[in-house]
């Protein structure tokens, strides 16, 4: 349980509070570029600010303030040139930088004022990784954007999925650091809405928590898994501030503002031995709906979605003054304490947890994986034959809603066509 005080300083996003200005502190994914390179020109909302998105002729990308300094035009529907941002309205031009590069009428008729220089727009960087753009809304110098190792991997098929979800961040990442709850949302109540009353999932007999460089690990002994399963001897990756690393995917929870977050996922797909070598050119995104437009009910059919009612079905804000945490909860009240030191120590000007400052040490970073089947070499028929593989051959599980055209390339790729 946390009191009232506690609750509001760990749920606020916005610039100027404590845990916004902590959460500033690193990089966040917004967007896939495989988005910027169908519309150059996107509205984005994170932590609190309203910002646009854009690809340049360049293919340089940039962020910046939604507005438009000269009389406040939204830039959203501004267009891209060689260089930077035009706004539709009278034309001023603004780099990546945030500064201004063009004022058409202003240069001609008071060139001599050079009055561009004296404007700037709020500028953000930005950096692709994995398929994905991600922003840095903090102060200089920015730590390094990580290449995680699951993102230079090979002979796969990948895919990232987007979900706008009604809730605070914080309710979503503690899903993170929960084990327990895969044997009742994810297994036993699967397989109720499935209409039948059993057999219920191998029950949870012990639960570990760990932390480490990038964020904190749990594992758990069930009554089919034993200490001898990697999801004792490794566990899965709470990933630090606001991921969740299962082996073969991401899960991120970004703010967008203090009662709504960006659901992103990247998932991974080694493709069959007999398809090697495989090569992607371009990873496709997808927006998943999670409410039925016919009865207003949220969507229950997969797993993130099936973790998207748990999220919302706490509020926009969840109340943890209400709360009681038992003993598969500890791990939650680890996360919840890091949350606190890290915000104690921007305050103090030091770096929160998890950040990089070599460049050399941010590539192709190696996370904890317990997930026993990648890179094992195996077989469409291996795959077949595999109880869990095989659930992925026929449907992507994680999101509800794959675009036909996404699942018509996942099965070339797979040799399934």
């Amino acid at each position: 349980m946390l009191g009232k005080a506690k609750n509001t300083l760990l749920t606020q996003t916005g610039k100027g509070t404590p845990m916004g200005e902590t959460l500033r502190r690193y990089w966040h994914p917004i967007a896939a570029a495989d988005q910027l390179a169908r519309d150059p020109v996107r509205p984005v909302r994170i932590l609190g600010e309203d910002l646009v998105l854009y690809k340049d002729l360049r293919g340089v990308y940039g962020l910046v303030d939604k507005h438009c300094p000269h009389r406040r035009a939204d830039l959203s529907y501004g267009f891209v040139e060689e260089c930077g941002l035009r706004c539709n309205y009278h034309g001023w031009q603004f780099d990546e930088t945030g500064a201004c590069v063009s004022q058409p009428y202003e240069d001609v008729a008071r060139p001599e004022a050079r009055f561009r220089e004296k404007v700037k727009i709020t500028a953000y960087p930005v950096e692709e990784r994995g398929g994905l753009l991600w922003a840095y809304l903090g102060p200089s110098p920015a730590p390094q954007c990580p290449d995680w190792e699951a993102f230079n991997w090979t002979n796969g098929f990948r895919q990232i999925v987007f979900s706008h979800v009604p809730c605070n961040w914080v309710q979503a990442q503690e899903n993170s650091i929960d084990p327990v709850h895969f044997e009742w949302m994810h297994a036993n109540w699967s397989t109720r809405l499935k209409g039948a009353l059993g057999p219920y999932a191998p029950s949870h007999l012990k639960v570990h928590f760990e932390e480490f460089e990038f964020g904190f690990v749990y594992k758990r002994i069930t009554q089919a898994q034993g200490e001898d399963h990697p999801m004792w001897t490794i566990g899965r990756v709470c990933l630090w501030p606001n991921g969740f690393y299962l082996g073969d995917h991401f899960e991120w929870r970004v703010p967008i503002d203090d009662e709504n977050m960006l659901s992103v996922v990247w998932a991974y797909n080694r493709v069959p031995v007999e398809r090697e070598p495989y090569e992607q050119s371009v990873i496709p995104s997808w927006e998943s709906p999670i409410k039925d437009p016919q009865t207003g009910r949220w969507i229950s059919s997969h797993i993130i979605n099936q973790d998207i009612i748990a999220w919302v079905g706490q509020g926009a804000i969840a109340d943890r003054t209400k709360e009681h945490l038992g003993a598969s909860d500890r791990g939650i009240s680890m996360i919840r304490k890091q949350l606190f030191d890290d915000v104690e120590a921007v305050q103090r000007g030091e770096d929160p947890k998890g950040l990089i400052r070599d460049p050399a040490r941010s590539k192709n970073v190696v996370l904890p994986n317990g997930s026993l089947k990648l890179g094992k070499g195996l077989t469409l028929q291996n795959m077949k034959d595999d109880p869990l593989l095989s659930r992925s051959l026929k449907d992507f599980i994680f999101n509800y809603g794959q675009p036909p055209e996404v699942r018509r390339a996942f099965e070339e790729a797979m040799g399934l066509s």
